[in-house]
């Protein structure tokens, strides 16, 4: 009686830890939440070859003041910013130099046309001796002579009157045209030498779009279609036309530099941030633009995995799409291959695998239902 006692005991000990381990078996796991995903869709109607260039706004006209002599600042009358007219003074040098060397080219000229007024009476007295023979031809040559040399170095020195007061209206330094102060490069007290630039002054009312062209786009960027941006509105594009294409390569960059105008009235704030849409004619439709983030390798060869919605509860399961790539701009690959509209995962492709399943914006999951309903 006690051995069965013993035998039922021990079979009790060993069935409760096998009914714990089935019950734990049977036990359902956790699902596992579906990876969420970037998407982008495949667009050939809008994959026209495009580029994009940043530049900036500079002025169609712009002038490097510069005095026309050297000598101390003796007044500045602009600041950065300044808008200025024709004319209007913007620096003074300190002239008293220049008003004594006008001075002095006056007392020259002074001279030199008393000596020509006595050289031309002399001449006149041995003119009216030649008839009775009194002065020989010799003296009366020489007497012309004289009167002749005379005018010629008081004419020299009437203009060299005229240097001296030209040097001295050099000494204020006046807009030569109307805009606003880009630059200033001096102070009061500082000694400019003669023709060094001070003052820089734009013309505002007539901005441009300036770029640097690379040498291998330079042909198809001369037909182009162009638009612009600012980096402070960038959903607000304008259109610009090419006004001028440098002929020659910078010698640093090898590029070219192009200046674009808007094709309307348009303000533009002179040294901003510009970007250039340029959009190459022939090539709409034959390929789609895609994130260079989205393309991976199958078997060596570019590839996307396109995300294609199974369920009703927002997912999708990613499959390996092999694509053709025609060239790149910017952060973009243009690609051939994928169906379009297909959703191409557009970020964290090195964690995909085949059939894994993932889940789409609510946006993208719409827009993949849609597609499956019309198909």
């Amino acid at each position: 009686m006690r051995t069965t006692v013993n035998h039922h005991f021990a079979a009790a000990c060993i069935a409760l830890p096998l009914a714990a381990f089935v019950g734990a078996c049977t036990h359902k796991p956790p699902v596992e939440p579906l990876r969420a995903v970037r998407t982008t869709e495949v667009r050939y109607e809008n994959a026209a070859d495009r580029n994009r260039y940043v530049g900036t706004v500079r002025a169609r006209h712009e002038v490097d003041q510069a005095f026309r002599v050297g000598g101390k600042v003796v007044k500045r009358s602009v600041e950065v910013g300044q808008a200025v007219r024709q004319g209007d003074v913007i620096a003074v040098l300190d002239d008293n130099d220049y008003r004594l060397a006008e001075e002095g080219a006056r007392q020259q000229l002074v001279a030199a046309t008393a000596q020509a007024a006595q050289a031309e009476s002399d001449r006149k007295r041995l003119a009216a001796l030649e008839s009775d023979g009194s002065v020989s031809v010799s003296d009366e040559e020489r007497a012309d002579s004289q009167a002749r040399t005379t005018k010629a170095a008081a004419d020299a020195k009437a203009k060299e009157l005229d240097i001296a007061r030209n040097r001295l209206a050099y000494t204020v330094l006046r807009a030569s045209q109307g805009g606003v102060v880009t630059a200033v490069k001096f102070e009061v007290g500082q000694v400019v030498a003669e023709g060094a630039p001070v003052v820089s002054v734009s013309n505002e009312l007539e901005p441009e779009v300036v770029v640097d062209v690379p040498e291998d786009q330079l042909a198809a960027f001369k037909s182009a279609r162009y638009k612009a941006s600012l980096a402070s509105a960038p959903d607000t594009q304008f259109d610009v036309t090419l006004r001028e294409l440098s002929p020659q390569a910078a010698a640093q960059t090898r590029t070219y530099r192009a200046r674009l105008k808007p094709t309307a009235a348009h303000a533009l704030p002179l040294g901003a941030t510009a970007t250039l849409f340029v959009e190459y004619p022939g090539a709409k439709g034959s390929t789609a633009a895609l994130p260079s983030a989205a393309i991976t390798q199958a078997d060596g060869q570019p590839a996307v995995w396109v995300a294609r919605k199974g369920t009703n509860d927002g997912g999708a399961s990613v499959d390996l799409v092999r694509v053709t790539v025609h060239g790149y701009r910017n952060e973009e690959v243009l690609v051939s291959g994928p169906a379009p509209g297909d959703l191409v995962v557009a970020a964290g492709v090195q964690k995909m695998a085949p059939g894994l399943k993932v889940a789409l914006s609510p946006s993208a999951a719409s827009e993949s239902a849609t597609r499956q309903a019309s198909r």
